[in-house]
């Protein structure tokens, strides 16, 4: 592709570009995470339509910085290699003029990018990068660019960022606010959490749409998979039964493989690619956190809005996916992981650790009126306490109750979903 040709898409880009900055949108948290003035690469992963693009042009527009764009999720780049890099680069410059950092937009499937961005810092220039895929980093960007780039998770909005999108007081406690909220957490709950939803798109179509650009951009293309058909099935039955801890042999016999390593090689690309995340089970053995791994999808929607979806409205499964996502956006900035407790007779949903110290126990229930159920979620939490030695855990409910204090000495707050989400 020559040069006069990428000067023109740029040019188009930059038109586009240019209505977005002039834009009112909606500032995500992971915005601070980004250091402008670091001579590392600022790399912004997460699963399509997450809003990667939107918080790096934040970020940029907001500190006057001059920056040259480049978009190459744009079907008229896709044959790009990597000798044309520097003829971007060069079109770049024509089109932006001089600038001190560089925006590469999904530059993931072009090949040698990560040496084109290895050079780029090796002579001062600040980059930033979006990728919908985890092969950024644990293959191009670990080989070419080790120690040479910071990576920023984006997950889809929080409920905090929701509820400044819609105009929601998300810290005030009268009644009125909390009722407001709880409405607003109604919805959330329904229609999931990517931006373009919650500002109005049809979800059934939005992410329709989503999941197939997912399955055959950053799966089908990237993996090159021959068994798509199969692969589908596959993905179709994951999200119709998270949150779960997958049973690769009974895959691979839904699926028609001849093995369970081709089911765990799909799951793995379902989660390089964002379309779930993993939960290990709390131990202190490596050994048993490698096994009875939980999946969660990355967003509520992609369990009931999209072609065969039979999950239904199991508001439950729903309520721990938003925790579980939730703890995921507020733990790894501050390097803390999240698991999950299980022993033969109970289960906590999750558990909060700091190195091999546990610091807190989160159980989620939609409603605990049930006599059967409220036994076993306040089971299960004072049983991950005394596992963990902690002297307290929360539950997580959809309506307010008083806290408990087990015989054992354990006490157990119940707090709102709406409230914990904004705490």
């Amino acid at each position: 592709m020559n040069l006069s040709k990428i000067q023109l898409v740029l040019a188009d880009q930059k038109e586009i570009l240019d209505g977005l900055l002039a834009s009112e949108t909606c500032h995500r948290a992971e915005e601070g995470l980004i250091n402008l003035d670091s001579k590392l690469a600022q790399v912004v992963t997460g699963v399509r339509r997450s809003g990667k693009s939107t918080l790096c042009l934040n970020v940029l527009r907001d500190s006057g910085k001059r920056f040259g764009y480049v978009n190459f999720d744009d079907e008229r780049l896709a044959n790009l290699t990597g000798e044309d890099l520097d003829d971007v680069l060069a079109a770049a410059y024509k089109v932006y003029g001089q600038f001190t950092h560089l925006f590469l937009d999904e530059p993931q499937n072009i090949p040698e990018w990560s040496l084109f961005v290895n050079r780029l810092l090796r002579g001062g220039m600040r980059v930033l990068v979006t990728g919908s895929n985890s092969n950024l980093l644990a293959g191009e960007l670990g080989t070419h660019m080790t120690g040479r780039y910071t990576e920023i998770k984006l997950l889809p909005f929080s409920f905090r960022e929701y509820c400044a999108l819609k105009k929601v007081d998300s810290t005030s406690m009268t009644l009125k606010a909390r009722a407001l909220r709880s409405a607003a957490f109604d919805d959330y709950l329904r229609d999931g959490a990517f931006p373009e939803v919650a500002q109005g798109e049809s979800p059934r179509s939005y992410v329709r749409t989503l999941i197939e650009n997912i399955r055959t951009k950053d799966i089908e293309r990237r993996y090159k998979i021959r068994y798509r058909s199969a692969l589908k099935k596959l993905m179709d039955y994951v999200l119709n039964v998270v949150p779960t801890t997958p049973d690769f042999d009974e895959l691979a016999r839904l699926c028609g493989f001849s093995s369970r390593h081709t089911s765990e090689n799909y799951v793995e690309y379902m989660e390089r690619s964002f379309l779930v995340n993993r939960v290990s089970k709390y131990s202190s053995k490596p050994r048993i956190r490698m096994v009875g791994e939980k999946l969660y999808a990355v967003d509520v929607s992609f369990m009931s809005e999209r072609d065969n979806a039979m999950q239904g409205d199991n508001l439950g499964w729903r309520m721990e996916t938003i925790v579980a996502l939730e703890l995921l956006r507020r733990m790894r900035p501050q390097f803390k992981d999240v698991y999950y407790y299980a022993d033969s007779g109970h289960e906590c949903d999750f558990v909060v650790c700091d190195r091999r110290k546990a610091e807190s126990l989160i159980q989620v229930t939609y409603e605990m009126t049930a006599p059967k159920t409220r036994k076993r979620e306040i089971g299960g939490a004072v049983a991950a306490a005394k596992a963990t030695g902690l002297k307290e855990a929360t539950i997580v409910t959809y309506s307010e109750l008083e806290d408990i204090v087990d015989p054992s000495g354990v006490t157990v707050h119940l707090v709102p979903v709406a409230d914990w989400l904004v705490s």
